[in-house]
């Protein structure tokens, strides 16, 4: 599956022009990497070119990539920065209405709720522990000679809920 001659011979002198036009575009904006051409090559998808979109280009449509260069740097008597793709704010997946806790008040809710006796509340706020984390802190208790209904409670709860899980997925499959 070797190359004949003529198409070695036209990808070198494709790549070569493509390393022509990328240097000259580079002194045209005033550049010292590659690089820097993408803040000047928009997108469809809006904002400019990604470093490893005209890495790829590069190799592969040679040409296209000539192409955009020429149109949006070479030809233009003064080449634009393009603005970056719009992107969401920081947190904006976060709903507002949700009461957000440090853990030191988290442990402190958690306290009053045990010292009030009231098991929903504790169940809500204390964290939530793996299947294996709770096997090992109950074999922990039971090599102390201890007796923690909670972490039985919570061994319990963690395994119905995985074998709940499970059964949900077999009855999807089904």
């Amino acid at each position: 599956m070797g190359y004949s001659k003529d198409e070695t011979l036209k990808d070198k002198k494709s790549l070569n022009e493509i390393e022509n036009t990328i240097s000259k575009a580079i002194k045209k904006i005033g550049a010292k990497k590659e690089n820097e051409l993408c803040k000047y090559l928009p997108m469809h998808s809006g904002g400019y070119m990604h470093h490893f979109t005209l890495k790829k280009m590069k190799k592969k449509k040679p040409q296209d990539l000539a192409s955009l260069i020429e149109k949006f740097v070479i030809q233009k008597d003064r080449p634009t920065i393009v603005a970056p793709k719009p992107r969401a704010a920081r947190g904006s997946r976060k709903r507002k209405d949700q009461l957000v806790f440090t853990r030191s008040q988290l442990e402190r809710m958690l306290n009053i709720a045990k010292l009030a006796g009231d098991k929903e509340i504790i169940s809500v706020l204390r964290p939530k522990r793996s299947l294996a984390a709770c096997k090992r802190n109950l074999i922990n208790s039971i090599k102390q000679d201890r007796v923690d209904h909670d972490l039985w409670n919570a061994y319990a709860e963690c395994a119905t809920s995985i074998h709940n899980h499970a059964e949900l997925g077999q009855s999807i499959i089904e």
